[in-house]
C-alpha cells in the first residue's frame, strides 16, 4: 500500500473511533452524554456492550450510572429489601455492577422461597418459585411425600415424591412482579431418582391460567420415552422414539432437568394472577420425582 492509501485507512479508523463520518452532516460524538444516554437506553444491555467494543468514544456513558440505572427494574430497592442474603446496595461501585451482579448471582428472596434474578441480553426479570412455594396435592402428607436439602439446590427444601397416584402442582405469581409485555415461559425444575418409577411413557399435563383464562393444555414426558432394545453394531441399546413430537426434559447447566409448561404474554396491566399447573392423574402410582420448583422466564426465542 503507497503512502496515501495507508493514510487513507488511517483516517477511516479515526472516524470510526470517534463516531464522525465523511458526508455524514452531523458527528454522533458530539452529542452530550446525556443524550447518548438516553439513546443507548432505547436499546438493550447486550447492543451496550457491543458498541462499547467498536466504540472507544461511547466508553463515558455506557459506564455511566445514569444508563445502567435504566436497565434495572423500578423496583430493585424493595427486591433487595425482600432478600436476607443480600449485601448491601452501597457495595456495588456502579450501576452497571448492580445489574450484573443480578444476573450472574439470583437472589433468594421472600424468607428464602423465591429466586430472583435479571435475564442479562434484556435485563427482564426472572423468577423461580421453591417447592415450597407451590401447592402440591398430598405435599403435607408425610405417606406420600417428603422434604429435605439436597446440596445442588440453594433452597433449604426440595419436595421428593415417595408414592401417589394422584400427581398436582400448582405454582402462582402476580403478573406486577416480572416484566411487562413480555413473552415468558414457565419450566417445571426437578429430578427422577434411579428408583423412579410410573413416568415412563406416561403423558404428563400442564397448562397456565391468567386470571382463571386457561391456556392450551400441553402434553409432556418427565422421562424419556424408552421403545425397546436393538441390535446395533453387534450390542443391544435403547433408543427412543423420534416420531413423536411430544416434548421430553432437558437438562440444565445446574444439573437438574427442565420441561417446559407453557407460556404466556404479560401486559401492560400487570395486575393479573397467573398461575401454572401440571398434572398426572392417571390410576397408576408413581415415585422418585425431585421437584426444586417452577422457573418463569423470557423465552429464548423472542
Amino acid at each position: 500500500m503507497d503512502g496515501n492509501g495507508k493514510k487513507v485507512a488511517e483516517d477511516s479508523s479515526s472516524q470510526s473511533d470517534t463516531g464522525s463520518g465523511s458526508g455524514s452532516g452531523s458527528d454522533f460524538s458530539t452529542l452530550p452524554e446525556a443524550c447518548i444516554v438516553y439513546i443507548l437506553a432505547l436499546t438493550c444491555p447486550l447492543d451496550v456492550c457491543r458498541m462499547r467494543a467498536v466504540a472507544r468514544w461511547l466508553l463515558p456513558a455506557v459506564e455511566s450510572d445514569a444508563l445502567w440505572i435504566r436497565f434495572l427494574p423500578d423496583d430493585y430497592q424493595q427486591i433487595f429489601a425482600r432478600s436476607a442474603e443480600s449485601p448491601s446496595l452501597r457495595d456495588f461501585a456502579s450501576k452497571k455492577d448492580l445489574f450484573f451482579r443480578l444476573c450472574d448471582s439470583p437472589l433468594l428472596i421472600d424468607e428464602g422461597k423465591k429466586m430472583f434474578w435479571l435475564e442479562k441480553r434484556r435485563g427482564k426479570k426472572c423468577y423461580m418459585l421453591a417447592a415450597r412455594e407451590l401447592t402440591i396435592i398430598w405435599g403435607d402428607t408425610p405417606q406420600y411425600w417428603e422434604w429435605f436439602s439436597v446440596p445442588e439446590s440453594r433452597f433449604s427444601e426440595i419436595a421428593y415424591l415417595k408414592a401417589v397416584c394422584w400427581l398436582q402442582i400448582n405454582g402462582m405469581i402476580n403478573g406486577h412482579l416480572i416484566s411487562l409485555e413480555t413473552n415468558y415461559a414457565a419450566y417445571l425444575v426437578f429430578k427422577l431418582r434411579e428408583n423412579s418409577y410410573g413416568f415412563e411413557n406416561v403423558e404428563v399435563k400442564s397448562s397456565i391460567k391468567i386470571e382463571g383464562d386457561e391456556t392450551a393444555i400441553r402434553k409432556s414426558y418427565l422421562k424419556r420415552r424408552a421403545i425397546y432394545p436393538r441390535l446395533l453394531s453387534g450390542r443391544r441399546e435403547m433408543h427412543y422414539s423420534s416420531q413423536e413430537h411430544i416434548p421430553q426434559p432437558t437438562t440444565r447447566i445446574d444439573g437438574w432437568l427442565e420441561i417446559e409448561l407453557g407460556e404466556f404474554f404479560t401486559t401492560k396491566g400487570g395486575e393479573d394472577h397467573i398461575e401454572v399447573e401440571i398434572k398426572q392423574l392417571g390410576s397408576h402410582w408413581k415415585r422418585g420425582l425431585m421437584v426444586e420448583g417452577i422457573e418463569i422466564r423470557p423465552k429464548d426465542n423472542v
